[in-house]
């Protein structure tokens, strides 16, 4: 059998079928994957904000706090002789001292704060910092007359 030297992979143009298809694809699972299930609960926090507080460098262990005072680490909600062992238990198992971070909604009563610290405190974690969100950014000055010149 003889073969035809002059043959060619591609005869003519493209077809952009295959292409089309491939791209509908592609934003057909780019949009279901936004439905599928992450484990865990999503807190709805509102963080107040704050501007220039220090941050940390040790090992941290983060609880937050909606606003119905509901107690929530690792992302499950917890009650607070359960969140006890925890905490006591991330104490002993961390190298260094551990500092909490307190992931809490503006509505939260201060008793409630004071009360997770001194959970914390029961449990070997002597240092607690406020979770805050940065202030929003200031809208750009406008044009002053002199600026306009130069």
């Amino acid at each position: 059998m003889k073969f035809p030297r002059n043959a060619r992979i591609t005869r003519g143009r493209q077809d952009a079928a295959p292409y089309a298809s491939v791209f509908f694809l592609l934003v057909l699972f780019v949009m279901l994957g936004s439905l599928v299930y992450t484990p865990g609960v999503q807190v709805p926090l509102e963080l107040p904000t704050a501007e220039g507080l220090p941050g940390t460098d040790k090992p941290t262990v983060a609880v937050a706090i909606d606003a119905n005072g509901q107690l929530y680490f690792e992302n499950e909600l917890i009650s607070e002789p359960k969140l006890l062992t925890n905490l006591s238990h991330a104490a002993k198992g961390a190298r260094a001292s551990l500092t909490l971070i307190v992931q809490a909604d503006k509505a939260v009563r201060y008793e409630r704060l004071l009360k997770l610290t001194m959970l914390a405190r029961e449990a070997g974690i002597h240092e607690a910092l406020l979770a805050t969100l940065p202030p929003p950014l200031a809208p750009p000055a406008a044009l002053t007359p002199a600026a306009s010149k130069r």
